[in-house]
């Protein structure tokens, strides 16, 4: 028998178990290797990112804007808050079908459902239903019981006065952000700071919860203090809607501004609109016209040509100025008064508006000055009023007589409401011009003042004497005999100057028909509290500022010295100041001395243009037939070349322009459709 114990297992079988353990080994510690670097990879370099991940699983971030600051008037009276109301949210993806829970949401929300189908479609794990809902309308959505629904509160902006100041406050849009007005110009005070409130759901996907935002003050926006009265801003609207709707006019500017301080009281658009609902509003009836839009002011500027005059000694209080009866050459342009004058001093002058002894005035105190003087009083620089796009208005050079006679009485010049009034500001305030403000002071939550406006003198531009003594000449334009009776009132002594002034065509490169009608006045005279200027844009039953804008001034003024508790001040009979504002005619100059009569019994143009010889004006002809309009170019020793048939529809050189006789215009004709 063999020896079993002696026997032995070949070696090459035992070599080759040695090896298979040793790469099993080998793969299990590479294996354990592989899950270790990974666990490390994981733990410590994408641990943010798997944070992250995990988190967007049950947790949903919503930004919520701050409460934005509110607006006052001087008296803490609100112009603008802001009120917490519910913003509807879903995750779409717990909805069991989307296009249908879209269109019972959309129909609760009062929604477009294609629109809201398709956000919520487009959506993954968050899509806002309806920010800023109604009450009614948050209840409807809570009675459909869909899952997946949030409900957050979100600050919505509202405008507690309505239409009142609204030119001012402005508005802002959905977001939050300001879009016009103070609201755009204080936005990042206004704003606050925003927050971000998260929301779970279960581990089944069954509840979403919305956990409380940042405490409100420490996310509130800073609030604004305005200088304007809301008592006179009122006032000064429904005067000023009364007279764009009596005088059939396209648009209208009131300001009411304290000369002692600069401060803004009043600041009055038309037409107006309702920034709660700004979509029911009139095409371009946002924009802030009075503070923003700059236009040429008529003959409102014959004051501060006749006061820079007297304090530059160009002129004395009695010095006489021939007025030409009505009529003055300066070139191919004749300059127009509405009505003949003879010999009048500075204060006739100003009473009956003449604007040929502006202009004497002007060439007396010359360019240079004449130019200074504009830019004392604060033409052709920006207020500083703090909102976006304001105009600083143009004041050209005079390089010719003609433009130096136009600038004296307000034409070829432009000026901003805001400029207008504060410049009669600095006669009314004894010759300083005072800087005019709208925003008296921005505090923060905390009570820390981010801004705060002090009356600020700019410079004196007159003196005392000689502003006083304007003043005086004013007060004769608000008696009979003077452009402006209708401002009068009986209590009180009213300084004043009209304006009537023809609006630049930009297409024509002229003047058009339509007129800016307006009236600057101070009331009480002799030491006045408010100026208070009206501006009515392209009236239609009556043009001239004393007719148009100067009843609404005394409606204004009425009501602002009763709101101011100012006592009467009428130390002088009418009568007697009507006798002493008389225009001062020399008695030896008969022909000079005619009676004041109308030149023409329709509107006189301020200037006109006298072809010169061997050139003629294009007449119109648009809209007329072939033949007429042929006749009408012949009869005016045109030659006329017509392109097609009917009726005219261009015509080239265009009308009103100034060519040779005998030149050719272009007819392009038409047949009506």
């Amino acid at each position: 028998m063999r020896d079993l114990k002696s026997a032995r297992i070949p070696e090459s079988n035992t070599k080759g178990l040695r090896l298979r353990v040793q790469l099993l080994f080998g793969l299990f510690l590479a294996l354990l290797g592989t899950a270790f670097g990974r666990a490390v990879y994981l733990q410590v370099f994408q641990q943010e990112k798997l944070r992250g991940l995990a988190q967007d699983q049950y947790v949903r971030q919503i930004d919520i804007p701050a409460r934005r600051g509110d607006i006052y008037d001087r008296r803490g009276t609100p112009l603008a808050q802001s009120v917490e109301v519910d913003s509807i949210w879903v995750d779409p993806s717990m909805l069991p079908d989307v296009p249908q829970a879209a269109r019972q949401l959309a129909r609760a929300v009062h929604l477009d459902s294609r629109d809201l189908v398709a956000r919520l479609s487009r959506a993954r794990r968050f899509a806002w239903v309806k920010r800023q809902a109604k009450p009614q309308e948050v209840e409807a959505v809570k009675a459909l019981g869909l899952p997946g629904l949030g409900f957050t509160k979100e600050p919505k902006r509202f405008y507690p006065q309505r239409e009142l100041g609204a030119h001012i406050v402005g508005m802002v849009g959905t977001d939050g952000h300001g879009l016009e007005g103070l609201e755009l110009a204080f936005e990042d005070e206004l704003s606050g700071q925003n927050s971000r409130t998260s929301g779970f759901r279960d581990a089944k996907g069954r509840k979403l919860m919305v956990q409380g935002a940042m405490d409100p003050l420490e996310r509130q926006g800073a609030t604004v203090t305005l200088t304007l009265d809301r008592h006179l801003q009122y006032v000064a609207e429904k005067a000023l809607a009364k007279a764009v709707e009596d005088a059939k006019a396209t648009a209208g500017m009131a300001v009411v501004l304290d000369p002692r301080t600069g401060e803004l009281l009043a600041l009055a658009n038309n037409p107006r609109f309702n920034p709660n609902t700004p979509e029911d509003g009139v095409k371009n009836a946002i924009r802030n016209r009075a503070a923003l839009d700059a236009f040429e002011p008529g003959s409102t500027m014959k004051a501060f040509v006749v006061a820079a005059a007297l304090e530059e000694k160009a002129i004395t209080p009695d010095q006489l100025f021939f007025c030409e009866n009505g009529a003055m050459r300066i070139g191919r342009h004749t300059i127009n008064d509405t009505h003949r004058h003879g010999w009048l001093n500075a204060q006739g002058i100003l009473q009956v508006s003449s604007n040929i002894c502006a202009a004497k005035i002007a060439e007396a105190l010359g360019r240079e000055k004449f130019v200074a003087a504009y830019h004392a009083f604060g033409f052709a620089e920006r207020t500083g009023l703090a909102l976006t796009g304001e105009s600083r208005g143009v004041i050209p050079f005079p390089k010719s007589d003609i433009s130096l006679a136009t600038q004296s009485f307000g034409q070829g010049m432009t000026s901003t409401a805001v400029q207008l009034a504060a410049a009669y500001g600095a006669l009314a305030n004894d010759g300083v011009l005072m800087r005019p403000f709208l925003v008296s002071k921005v505090v923060d939550p905390d009570g820390v003042v981010l801004l705060e406006n002090q009356p600020t003198e700019l410079r004196r531009v007159v003196s005392q004497r000689v502003a006083r003594q304007v003043v005086g000449m004013l007060e004769s334009v608000v008696v009979k005999g003077g452009t402006a009776p209708k401002a009068a009132m009986d209590d009180y002594r009213v300084a004043g100057k009209t304006g009537t002034a023809q609006k630049a065509d930009p297409v024509a490169r002229g003047y058009s028909d339509k007129r800016i009608a307006s009236f600057a006045g101070m009331v009480p005279a002799e030491a006045p509290r408010a100026v208070i200027l009206v501006v009515v844009d392209e009236p239609k039953t009556d043009v001239y500022g004393g007719n148009v804008a100067a009843p609404a001034f005394k409606e204004i003024a009425t009501a602002a010295m009763a709101h101011l508790a100012v006592p009467p001040s009428r130390t002088v009979a009418p009568a007697e100041v009507a006798a002493a504002a008389a225009p001062v005619v020399p008695p030896p100059a008969p022909k000079a001395l005619a009676k004041a009569v109308p030149v023409r019994a329709g509107l006189e143009d301020a200037v006109t243009e006298t072809p010169e010889p061997g050139t003629v004006r294009v007449p119109d002809v648009q809209g007329q037939a072939g033949r007429e309009a042929v006749v009408k170019l012949l009869a005016a020793a045109l030659e006329p070349q017509l392109q097609g048939s009917g009726r005219v529809v261009s015509q080239t050189p265009p009308a009103g322009a100034l060519v040779e006789k005998g030149a050719r215009v272009t007819l392009e004709l038409a047949a009506r459709q």
